[in-house]
């Protein structure tokens, strides 16, 4: 079986480096084009179930994918994918942070691991989510014997990603997350 992951497009948040989180900023121009791309790169890809999540930008993203799939029709909603909660950040500029915290508290804020922001998620928080959606996803997929693509964002696919490669701490806070390009796993 196969999972195919994505990220959605740019959001006018990306594009002004503001913390994201859960807030649900509409996808931008560039992002509809990103949108597409990944769109696609998957048209000839078999899926026969979809996931997204409750944002906005994750179903706009997987909408422009099922455009080439109208035989997928199971479209499944799981926050346990969704964005990492920055708390009381979501909304701000990375900027407004560092001017105010510095950028040695930034970087451990947007890339530590185990620091969660205040009110917010740690990524270590969010590895546990992720773990409870992979082995639900497994079992499903293997059950019904179908391939998935799941519609996700840069955080939770950072943890995914950890997950189903093995990676260490350090590899999995180092990578950038492509807004146009998905990854594939056999499983």
């Amino acid at each position: 079986m196969k999972i195919y992951i994505f990220r959605h497009g740019e959001t006018t948040y990306n594009r002004a480096r503001r913390f994201t989180g859960f807030d649900d900023p509409p996808l931008t121009e560039l992002g509809w084009q990103q949108a597409k791309i990944i769109a696609e790169k998957l048209k000839d890809k078999n899926f026969g179930i979809a996931y997204q999540t409750s944002l906005q930008r994750s179903k706009d993203t997987l909408k422009a994918v099922l455009q080439y799939h109208p035989d997928c029709r199971e479209i499944i909603e799981d926050n346990r994918m969704i964005e990492r909660n920055y708390g009381q950040l979501n909304g701000s500029t990375h900027e407004e942070f560092i001017a105010k915290n510095g950028e040695e508290k930034f970087n451990l804020i947007h890339r530590g691991f185990f620091e969660a922001p205040p009110s917010g998620e740690s990524f270590a928080m969010v590895e546990t989510r992720v773990q409870s959606f992979i082995d639900d996803l497994l079992a499903k997929i293997r059950l019904e014997n179908k391939n998935a693509v799941l519609s996700a964002h840069g955080n939770s696919i950072r943890l995914f990603r950890k997950i189903m490669e093995n990676a260490s701490i350090e590899e999995t806070v180092g990578w950038t997350i492509p807004y146009d390009d998905y990854y594939d796993y056999e499983v």
